[in-house]
């Protein structure tokens, strides 16, 4: 879900980590934990691998040994803000095929745009990046869910006048949930501007919101691991 994603996605980034999200299930944390045993991975930092830390929204860190994979940091979530329950991520998710029998699931793109819309400045120009290549890759003929998707998403003011030039219904249709599209019919390249920065301060500011009790819990944590 992270920027390995991006890489399959098409929208290059560079990354030492792995970020997973992750079913909090019994099972499935037997499984992830015999995973971490051949990467001779253990816990770092706080908190410590339990379900109750991730279903409240916070990410566990790993650090693996494993020769082959020394180093190696992995984070993993289970909750993440603005992005769906797992079970519907899981449904959604794209499978990538490497060329070896170990297909790859990865986040849906428009959950994967989602998941990135984060108050760390460095996630919007990948989300960009995401979202124009896969415009440039469909745009001769797409369909209606890669238009919604576009139109609801978009973050490059030319591409959206482009979009709402050509698809001018669609465009109307997403007015009420996206209200500045009107400006991409008006083809006002510089009001959308604005409105976009102001979209993305707006989100960056909910998320903001959303991490600050989670950081405190963070503090507590800490303060409790101190003190023993």
């Amino acid at each position: 879900m992270g920027g390995q994603a991006c890489v399959l996605y098409g929208a290059a980034e560079f990354s030492r980590d792995l970020d997973l999200a992750i079913l909090t299930d019994k099972n499935n944390f037997k499984n992830f934990q015999n995973a971490l045993n051949v990467l001779q991975a253990s816990p770092i930092a706080i908190p410590q691998f339990d379900k109750k830390y991730l279903e409240l929204g916070l990410a566990i860190h790993f650090r693996c040994k494993h020769p082959d994979v020394n180093n190696l940091r992995i984070d993993i979530m289970s909750k993440m803000r603005g992005v769906d329950a797992f079970e519907f991520l899981w449904k959604r998710r794209t499978t990538f095929s490497l060329g070896n029998d170990n297909p790859l699931d990865v986040l849906s793109l428009p959950d994967l745009v989602k998941a990135k819309k984060t108050q760390r400045e460095k996630d919007w120009p990948m989300i960009s990046r995401l979202i124009e290549v896969n415009y440039f890759e469909n745009r001769d003929s797409p369909n209606d869910e890669q238009l919604e998707f576009w139109f609801t998403e978009m973050r490059t003011p030319s591409i959206l006048i482009e979009l709402a030039s050509l698809f001018p219904d669609h465009c109307n249709k997403f007015l009420s949930t996206r209200p500045l599209l009107i400006f991409a019919l008006d083809n006002n390249n510089i009001k959308l501007s604005d409105e976009l920065d102001k979209e993305r301060k707006s989100e960056i500011e909910a998320d903001q919101i959303y991490w600050k009790p989670l950081k405190k819990k963070l503090i507590e944590l800490k303060s409790q691991r101190f003190k023993k």
